[in-house]
């Protein structure tokens, strides 16, 4: 029998079948759309970490803006025996009332203002401020210890790097002048410093100052304080954080006079007070600003190995005895200044 007579059905073709049209499409969309959903979720992981590097940054500048202040704990008749009085005064724009003590000393003229640091409040207890209100009243002056607005336990505010606090600082040297203060001295510390130094921009009222670890909020030393604590980049973590403040506190960077307290030779002494170890205000920026002044009784103290607001403690004989000769220098001065006054109007 012929084998070829049992084939049945069609021939057997060994080509591959085409594929249709239809299902190609259907393939190319499926790519399509699986490359959509992986651009968007790189994207979405992408702004996701954007978000959260500005978020940081926003908390950190909240954080700022709102330091952390620990309540009164004493009083200056509690810790040192000083008759005083609770007073009020506004700030020198009427923004806010301001809250503190005054101590007076009899028949004193004289008056010092404390200007106290960032974070803390008139005690600040570190200084400690108590001491020094009490061997400033030694010396017969009245002084004047009252809270920043970001210390205040009445109506907190938020802190402004200086803006708003040379005016309640400027607010408190109205108050000693209305007490019959004819000789005022700011003793500052930290910020509080670098907040005198910029009401010392705008005010006659001043005769002298003492600066404590000044700290003078700008690019550089933002920078510096948040590294302590988080390593960002410097760039772009100042933009932002420059973009950031006038938000949050509703104060820029810009609107901090730095740049011209950094250049400015004050008409009054002053006397900075700075620790090579300071790690909150590196301590150049003391030199900087004494290398300006031109006053004859304007004096600088560069303490090696000490720490920021830790001068007093950590050298508290040396301490006081250039304060001491530095007002000593002040009173002289300003003798000699009533001298030539009284010789000139005869």
């Amino acid at each position: 029998m012929d084998l070829a007579t049992l084939r049945t059905g069609p021939p057997v073709s060994h080509k591959p079948d085409k594929q249709k049209p239809g299902a190609a499409h259907q393939i190319s969309l499926r790519m399509i759309r699986v490359k959509h959903i992986i651009v968007a979720l790189l994207l979405s992981v992408f702004f996701f970490f954007v978000f959260c590097f500005i978020a940081l940054h926003g908390y950190i500048a909240w954080v700022l803006s709102n330091p952390t202040v620990a309540p009164l704990y004493s009083t200056p008749m509690i810790a040192k025996g000083l008759e005083y009085e609770d007073v009020n005064f506004p700030a020198q724009d009427g923004s806010r009332t301001m809250q503190g003590w005054y101590i007076p000393s009899e028949g004193s003229t004289k008056t010092i203002v404390f200007s106290h640091g960032y974070g803390a409040n008139r005690e600040e207890t570190w200084v400690p401020m108590y001491d020094l209100a009490h061997y400033a009243h030694s010396l017969n002056f009245n002084v004047v210890m009252f809270d920043y607005g970001f210390a205040s336990q009445i109506n907190k505010d938020i802190a402004t790097g200086g803006k708003k606090e040379s005016q309640q600082l400027l607010g408190a040297i109205n108050f000693a002048k209305e007490r019959g203060a004819r000789e005022i001295v700011v003793w500052g510390f930290s910020m509080g410093a670098g907040t005198a130094l910029q009401a010392g921009l705008v005010t006659k009222d001043v005769d002298a100052m003492i600066l404590d670890s000044t700290f003078l909020l700008e690019p550089d030393t933002l920078y510096h304080n948040i590294k302590q604590n988080i390593d960002l980049p410097r760039q772009p973590s100042l933009e932002i954080m420059e973009m950031l403040f006038p938000v949050l506190n509703g104060t820029g960077l810009n609107q901090i006079p730095y740049a011209k307290v950094k250049k400015e030779d004050y008409p009054f002494p002053i006397l900075f007070m700075h620790g090579t170890k300071d790690d909150k205000a590196p301590y150049p920026i003391a030199e900087e600003l004494a290398a300006n002044q031109s006053n004859p009784y304007s004096d600088s103290w560069i303490i090696e190995d000490s720490h920021h607001e830790l001068l007093f403690r950590e050298h508290p004989r040396e301490y006081l005895r250039r304060v001491s000769a530095f007002l000593g220098n002040v009173q002289l001065a300003r003798s000699m200044e009533g001298s030539e006054t009284s010789t000139a109007s005869k």
